[in-house]
């Protein structure tokens, strides 16, 4: 007997996820999302990452063809813990803090895909935790876990941004959510606080400015100028646009989540540590972390980046 909408999300908050809700894949489902992304793209604002462009995000339906229902779900990731701002000391995003989100997310929504299709037969179910072509936050935002934001980020009630996201696309036809409204208002702290100007207009991020597509993404030898001369400590990702977010700020709560707790250094490394990082110090210092998409070079050419924007700022400020 196939399982109620109720039923699955019990299930899911049985395995520990924070919020979920369902979305219905209608005809026209995802359509205006994917205009969205097409526009942006036209931009050129995905800048080298070119798996934004793949077809299948335009239409979830080339995911799973069968696909009638998409389960949402959130995972709180937010730790109290402060960073230092003392220009010695490196800034590592707190997504990068623990755990591998995709490993913990992905155990979760297994168990979660696995329970559906094993109350029926013909049930399908197909996961994924920023792993595939999905529309992740869009879809979010369809099934009510919250809206996407000014910065780009979904933003929840009860967590501010700080949720990591994912999905099961299942051939069940389940009772949908409503969409959730957006709640932005006429703030602008996250547009007025970004040092590169990278949200070039509200819900639009141009990632060729952006630190943490550079500190992550970017494979070049050396960063462009404007991100070089503007990372103020950024090695790993940049949480600038939800430090100053109220929503976060207001409505922040510390996870449950042990794996989320961070690694010994990842709070406030140094500098001068990541200038020089080996191999073999990036394995020990990174194990099962999200952070190994971050090369060693590139972590050393982001440290070394901030280390002389630290001393040119130096030399330039008035005795």
């Amino acid at each position: 007997m196939s399982p109620s909408s109720t039923q699955v999300k019990e299930k899911a908050q049985s395995l520990g996820f924070h919020q979920v809700g369902i979305a219905a894949v209608n005809a026209d489902a995802g359509g205006e999302a994917a205009e969205r992304l097409k526009a942006w793209l036209a931009l050129g604002y995905h800048a080298d990452m070119t798996w934004m462009n793949n077809p299948k995000r335009f239409d979830i339906r080339k995911c799973m063809p069968e696909v009638q229902s998409v389960i949402c779900v959130a995972l709180n990731y937010y730790t109290p813990h402060q960073r230092p701002d003392d220009g010695e000391h490196a800034k590592i995003s707190r997504y990068g803090w623990g755990r591998d989100y995709h490993k913990v997310m992905q155990k979760k929504l297994k168990a979660l895909a696995n329970w559906l299709q094993e109350q029926d037969e013909g049930i399908q179910a197909r996961y994924y935790a920023d792993t595939g072509p999905v529309q992740d936050k869009a879809w979010a935002q369809e099934a009510g876990l919250g809206w996407i934001a000014k910065n780009g980020n979904v933003i929840t009630r009860e967590y501010g941004s700080w949720v990591f996201l994912g999905e099961v696309l299942t051939n069940l036809a389940l009772s949908a959510d409503a969409p959730h409204a957006e709640h932005c208002g006429s703030c602008t702290r996250c547009l007025d606080a970004c040092p590169t100007d990278a949200i070039t207009q509200p819900f639009v991020v141009d990632a060729n400015r952006c630190i943490a597509y550079h500190t992550i993404e970017n494979r070049a030898e050396n960063l462009p100028e404007l991100i070089a001369s503007n990372l103020e400590g950024w090695v790993a990702g940049c949480d600038i646009c939800q430090d100053v977010c109220p929503w976060n700020q207001r409505f922040a709560k510390e996870t449950d989540v042990e794996d989320f707790q961070p690694y010994p250094g990842n709070v406030a490394p140094k500098l001068t540590e990541l200038a020089e990082i080996s191999e073999q110090e990036w394995n020990h210092r990174f194990p099962a972390s999200a952070l190994r998409r971050i090369k060693p070079y590139m972590l050393r050419r982001n440290a070394r980046a901030n280390l002389k924007r630290n001393q040119t700022s130096t030399q330039s400020d008035p005795e």
